[in-house]
């Protein structure tokens, strides 16, 4: 070989050199790759990956979210828009601590799953529903901290729940027939029982827009072990409503409609002293004077003007029209 064709010194260091780079860039680019394949872990990890897609969850959470709007309407005098979030994951433990102690909590029987699922309502949604369904102006309602709802606000979560229960019932109907019965009602979720702190739940969480205020929500909570047994069924690939389908919208309406509500024919108002009631005693007699019509209370509300007749040999009132503080 010629010397024109040999590497002088410093080409030969040069391409020394370029190899050593060359397997560092080789050394470091195959240890990146072998970092990128190690995914972190974290135990109680707010992802739905854990126990696979649970894509059905997804799509029962939509239609609740849509049958609920229902539920809140005679209180907002509207169909409010409820957006459902993604669920996560979390530890019994976790989800009480980053809640307020003193909610409206639910807690329902799953007989299918034999399991129970929980209903959690902040107090101050309640006490917005309340003030909008008396006609108060959602964006002054006051709220403060207590420890205990009064008798008209425990009579608006008992609507309420009630309502979501129905709605819970035809959104899980077309996945499979699941039965939701109200077991009690509480009101400290220290003391509430559920599940044990260290059990992983599935918090679906739903998000209420109220007009002139801030948006509020509220959560369902499944236990995981309770859903487990349904877990194939969930990550199926349900389809989902259209935005035109009328049938949930019927199901939902019939299910509302068949809430009990308490009707009182009033037949007048006497006032009397404090001192005349202290001395009323049995066998009292009270003389009333009827003028005018009566009045239909639904629910503590003047709904109807009515007057006082009899139908076949029965008492029986007739509704004359619409008490206007209502229209």
């Amino acid at each position: 070989m010629s010397s024109s064709s040999k590497l002088s010194k410093h080409e030969v260091e040069a391409l020394i050199s370029g190899l050593d780079s060359a397997d560092g860039i080789s050394g470091d680019g195959e240890a990146a790759s072998a970092h990128k394949k190690i995914r972190d872990f974290t135990f109680g990890s707010d992802d739905l990956s854990l126990l696979g897609d649970y894509y059905a969850l997804r799509v029962i959470n939509e239609r609740f979210a849509r049958f609920s709007r229902i539920v809140f309407q005679p209180m907002l005098k509207l169909a409010p828009r409820v957006t459902a979030l993604n669920p996560t994951v979390k530890t019994f433990e976790d989800y009480s601590f980053s809640s307020e102690t003193f909610m409206s909590l639910t807690l329902a029987r799953i007989e299918f799953l034999r399991g129970s699922l929980m209903m959690v309502i902040s107090p101050d949604l309640i006490s917005k529903l309340t003030n909008a369904y008396y006609g108060g102006n959602l964006g002054l309602t006051k709220t403060s901290r207590r420890a205990e709802f009064t008798s008209t606000e425990g009579r608006m979560i008992e609507i309420i729940t009630e309502g979501l229960i129905e709605a819970l019932d035809i959104a899980w109907s077309e996945l499979i027939k699941l039965e939701f019965s109200e077991i009690t009602r509480e009101e400290n979720l220290q003391f509430v029982s559920f599940v044990e702190e260290t059990e992983q739940i599935i918090c679906c969480t739903f998000e209420i827009s109220l007009p002139g205020t801030d948006p509020a929500s509220f959560d369902v909570l499944y236990p995981l072990q309770t859903l487990k047994p349904i877990a194939a069924q969930l990550r199926s690939r349900m389809q989902s409503d259209s935005v035109g389908s009328l049938s949930w919208t019927e199901r939902l309406q019939n299910a509302v409609f068949n809430v009990p509500l308490c009707c009182t024919a009033r037949l007048t108002t006497v006032e009397k002293s404090m001192a005349q009631v202290l001395n009323y005693k049995a066998d009292d007699i009270l003389p009333i004077t009827i003028n005018g019509p009566l009045e239909l209370v639904v629910e503590d509300r003047e709904f109807f003007e009515a007057e006082l007749g009899d139908v076949g040999g029965t008492l029986a009132i007739n509704l004359l029209q619409q008490n206007k503080k209502n229209n």
